[in-house]
């Protein structure tokens, strides 16, 4: 079913990508044209190339077929997916409650982050400078805190739409090294605090005077902050 399945998904982009890119144009660029070429060269032997072992006793030859190893392939996100996976859970630690938090934005201030990607880059920064500052804010301390920040770019309808998913320690390391635990975050204190640290950031980063304007009405808009997402609390054991 998996093979069947894949097979579909790369069907749909040759028989529809040039016709997508005409209608959605933004999408007319190299690294969405790359990626998608990549997916759909992904295990042919022509294009991706190819490694070949003949066995020595009987004579059979078995060949296997380089693949793309993208994240947008069906076959390689699967085996990238149990990585990460397995990668997350040998570093979550056991007995500490987690916190799901998902940072957004406005969709007007979307389009800085489309024009410039760098801007990605200080976009992670802000959500974990964010929760350090939210959790000083209830503890009364600076805590060494832990963390684990997913960037998506694109939300399930597909439009861009870059986000955080946290993975935060509900609590953290005081100075003596001692463990607090942070059982209660004041979900209006978490809006203004998102507000601060992610217009900062733009103003810290965006060179176009332009930003003032889109920073002026974020503040003017959203007098109550940005919000937020709280989706679960989990205890790893």
């Amino acid at each position: 079913m998996e093979g069947l399945d894949k097979n579909i998904f790369k069907q749909i982009f040759y028989d529809h990508w040039e016709a997508f890119k005409k209608f959605q144009p933004c999408f007319e660029r190299p690294h969405y044209n790359e990626t998608i070429q990549k997916m759909l060269d992904c295990g042919d032997p022509e294009k991706m190339g190819f490694v070949q072992y003949r066995c020595c006793h009987c004579g059979e030859i078995r060949r296997i077929t380089f693949t793309c190893k993208s994240c947008f392939c069906l076959s390689c996100a699967k085996v990238y997916t149990d990585r990460w996976a397995d990668f997350i859970g040998r570093r979550l630690l056991p007995g500490v409650t987690y916190r799901h938090v998902v940072l957004t934005m406005p969709e007007f201030l979307r389009t800085w982050f489309f024009r410039d990607p760098t801007l990605l880059s200080p976009f992670m920064r802000a959500g974990h400078a964010c929760l350090k500052d939210i959790l000083h804010t209830c503890a009364g301390v600076k805590l060494d805190m832990g963390n684990i920040i997913v960037l998506q770019t694109a939300g399930r309808s597909g439009h861009y739409n870059p986000h955080l998913h946290i993975l935060m320690t509900a609590g953290g390391l005081d100075p003596r090294e001692q463990w607090k635990s942070i059982s209660y975050i004041p979900y209006e204190m978490m809006h203004k605090k998102w507000q601060y640290h992610l217009l900062k950031m733009l103003r810290n980063n965006v060179s176009d005077p332009d930003i003032e304007k889109d920073i002026d009405r974020a503040w003017r808009d959203y007098a109550k902050g940005f919000v937020p997402s709280v989706i679960m609390i989990c205890r790893w054991s």
